[in-house]
């Protein structure tokens, strides 16, 4: 759990790790930094200058929670409890991890907000808008009572906020065994450990933040958490109490409140230790040739369950994937390989509080990573079902997709990682059909690549939505016929990841596979894989859901402009893959040129080697015949002859020239083909700023009307939704929560001159 000392070994092992699969050297004394100081700043904002890989810790401070105790009670007339909840996880060693461990974190709500109520209980669904509207048109007054929800639909903050705004007096979230789909006792499957359903004990924890507001620290909005920060009271948490409960707790309240039932007042006391933690952000670098072109892998490290458990999934299944691909970067440099660009690997803590790591990282060098960051690829978790699923910027579907159809499919022979996006589990019965409704609605959210875009929920958020870098999240997740994943639970352990997540681990690996060939697609291609024109045209795509929507209200707003906008920008990015074409085949003409004239003076210095010989003279010049060679062919240690990475050809140059700087003139290129390639290269370099000024040209410094923290005008979590996104977010809210048509003119307004600023921006 993030803050804690088990936390703290991770980052360290974490570091341990880079250091020895990067060589990475390790200084005398561990390189860990409080963030804001001047050993701190210098760490991130040296990264343009490394030509050796380093590693390294930042310490944040943000303001988080720990549980100290809590209880809920049915109280009888005399005020006195007939009836206690048993709140904490109950398990035995058939699970071992389990078994042993399950009472080491109380369950709790993160951030949530300490409390002693007492009142009516009131079932709300779900907790989502429409579910509260309904009451409230039923004429259920909520103030004062206690809401029973349960989980699903939206982000959990977001229930205990409906709530909260209705007066309520505290919240109980539940898992209930209905949103599990086919895998359920009722349909004859034996809960977990015995079996793949529910365990009826089972618990998710988890963040109670606000976090369509804001994530990150709650006291630092939009700035780091220092040590010495000045704090806010934090605007983005709960006022009023909440707790998670497992399905055996639920059900005896849900029976209290049925028809019937007494309906007796409940007690449910939440006290929560509120102080500053600190957190520890593990970060590790590999320089490229290209120094301020940055790649960014990040996934996180903490979980909300002990130390020792972990989140066998969540996190920890991603944190192995991740593992393996910087295994996978430190065979390839000790094999002598540099990328082209630099990448940064980065170990968040604190992401289960609310992405705080990450964010709090974001804040603190968001001038860095405008500049410098072309991608991040983020990893959450691995594998909690049979179902490969791909989240991204669109400009990176196409590279979502192109590489997972390179790698094959973890357990069907014959078939690709995205194969599995159609994949599902083999435990059949009967399904809520509220919940296969929500299911399919979630799932036709993919665009025609079927790339889903991107909400919030994990630590891509700072980077697309505050920043604006083109982002990925992927994995294997669940689907309603597969093992019942218990999500922030204790049962989230090794034996569940055996036996029913990923036997074998071969979808594992398979994620490992497919995040590190997306990197090195980013890192070494002479041109970044961004799909601009794919982009532009699911803008429309997002235009056309917002006139669909604006058609059944009142308001009257005219989308032609923008349309137009839209028409213009398609346009210019349509000139600007040709110009990448046309760059990219300018460069490796000129980098063909140049190696077949090394070919022919290789071969004319082989002539007149053997003329010298015959007069008994010495050749000379044999580091040009091992230049020749090294840029004609490898020989790899299997014995197979392959040619070196295109993207690698224009470092290849510099670096013989600089090899021959001291040589005699006749080693150099010639002038006129040395100004050619100058030029190509600085063409390239500039199709690249245009192709990563894309997704920062949809950053609108003025944010979204009141959570101005997300600047993302294309995407964003929905204010109700939390996890799930809203596209052209600013926009589709003014007709779905504001219902105001002078603002939605506003947002059309505001929205065509970031567009024509965006298409002026991109013309080659």
């Amino acid at each position: 759990m993030a803050g804690t000392l088990g936390d703290f070994e991770t980052a360290k092992d974490f570091l341990a790790l880079l250091q020895t699969q990067l060589g990475a050297v390790a200084p005398e004394s561990q390189p860990i930094f409080s963030a804001g100081t001047t050993a701190s700043r210098n760490a991130t904002l040296s990264i343009p200058t490394l030509d050796t890989p380093t590693a390294w810790i930042d310490v944040y401070y943000p303001v988080m929670n720990t549980p100290l105790n809590h209880s809920v009670e049915i109280l009888g007339d005399d005020g006195l409890a007939v009836w206690s909840a048993s709140l904490e996880e109950v398990a035995d060693e058939t699970d071992p991890e389990a078994g042993k461990y399950f009472d080491s974190v109380t369950t709790f709500h993160g951030l949530s907000r300490s409390g002693e109520v007492k009142g009516k209980v009131v079932y709300a669904g779900y907790g989502r808008q429409e579910d509260y509207k309904a009451l409230v048109e039923k004429g259920v007054n909520l103030t004062g009572t206690i809401v029973l929800v349960k989980y699903g639909g939206i982000f959990r903050g977001l229930k205990v906020k409906g709530a909260e705004e209705l007066g309520a007096a505290g919240v109980l979230i539940y898992s209930d065994p209905s949103d599990d789909g086919s895998v359920t006792e009722e349909n004859g499957y034996l809960p977990y450990p015995h079996g793949p359903a529910r365990n009826p004990a089972s618990v998710q924890r988890g963040s109670v933040q606000y976090l369509s507001s804001y994530p990150g620290d709650p006291t630092t909005p939009g700035i780091p958490a220092y040590e010495n920060s000045t704090r806010t009271e934090g605007e983005n948490i709960p006022k009023i109490p909440s707790l998670p409960l497992s399905w055996a707790n639920a059900r005896v309240l849900l029976q209290e409140i049925s028809e019937g039932g007494l309906n007796r007042t409940v007690s449910f006391v939440n006290h929560v230790d509120t102080r500053v933690i600190p957190i520890w952000n593990t970060m590790g670098v590999i320089p490229g040739h290209i120094k301020d072109e940055v790649v960014i892998i990040g996934n996180h490290r903490d979980a909300l369950t002990c130390p020792q458990v972990m989140g066998a999934t969540d996190p920890s299944s991603g944190t192995a994937s991740v593992h393996e691909v910087i295994r996978g970067f430190g065979a390839l440099l000790k094999e002598g390989w540099k990328p082209l660009r630099t990448i940064v690997i980065a170990s968040w803590d604190a992401e289960e509080y609310g992405l705080i790591g990450s964010t709090e990282w974001g804040e603190d060098f968001a001038d860095f990573i405008d500049e410098y960051v072309v991608a991040y690829l983020n990893l959450d978790s691995s594998v909690s079902g049979s179902r490969f699923r791909a989240n991204a910027s669109p400009s990176l579907a196409h590279l979502v997709r192109s590489t997972a159809e390179e790698v094959p499919h973890p357990t069907k022979p014959g078939l690709s990682l995205w194969d599995a996006t159609k994949d599902s589990g083999i435990l059949h019965g009967q399904v809520n059909e509220e919940v296969a409704a929500m299911y399919e609605a979630e799932s036709q959210q993919a665009d025609n690549l079927g790339v889903t875009p991107l909400g919030s929920g994990s630590d891509y958020t700072v980077f697309l939505q505050h920043i604006g870098v083109a982002s990925t999240n992927g994995g294997f997740g669940s689907t309603l016929q597969d093992p019942v994943y218990h999500y922030h639970s204790v049962f989230d352990s090794v034996r569940w990841q055996e036996i029913y997540g990923d036997p074998g681990f071969s979808r594992h690996v398979a994620i490992s596979k497919h995040l590190g060939l997306q990197a090195l697609r980013l890192a070494d291609s002479l041109v970044l894989p961004l799909n601009t024109t794919h982009y532009s045209l699911e803008l429309e795509a997002y235009l056309d859901k917002v006139e669909s929507i604006a058609s059944t209200t009142s308001l009257s707003v005219d989308f032609s402009s923008l349309r137009d906008s839209l028409h213009t920008l398609q346009s210019a990015s349509s000139d600007l893959d040709e110009e990448k074409e046309e760059a990219e085949a300018q460069l490796k003409k000129l980098i063909k040129k140049i190696v077949r004239r090394k070919l022919i003076k290789h071969k004319l210095r082989k002539l007149w080697c053997k003329i010298r010989k015959i007069f008994k003279k010495p050749c000379g010049h044999k580091h040009e015949l091992q230049s020749v060679n090294h840029i004609t062919e490898i020989t790899s240690h299997g014995g197979q002859v392959v040619k070196p990475r295109v993207g690698r050809y224009p470092v290849w140059i510099k670096e013989q020239q600089k090899h021959h700087a001291c040589r005699a003139k006749e080693h150099h290129l010639p002038k006129r083909l040395r100004k050619k390639l100058s030029e190509a290269i600085k063409r390239i370099r500039t199709v690249n700023k245009k192709l990563v000024a894309f997704e920062r040209g949809l950053i609108s410094e003025e944010g979204i009307k009141d959570r101005e923290w997300y600047k993302h005008l294309g995407v964003a979590p929905g204010k109700w939704l939390g996890y799930g996104a809203t596209t052209l977010p600013a926009l589709t809210e003014s007709f779905t929560i504001d219902h105001d048509e002078k603002l939605a003119k506003h947002e059309v307004k505001r929205l065509k001159k970031l567009i024509d600023e965006l298409a002026e921006e991109i013309k080659p």
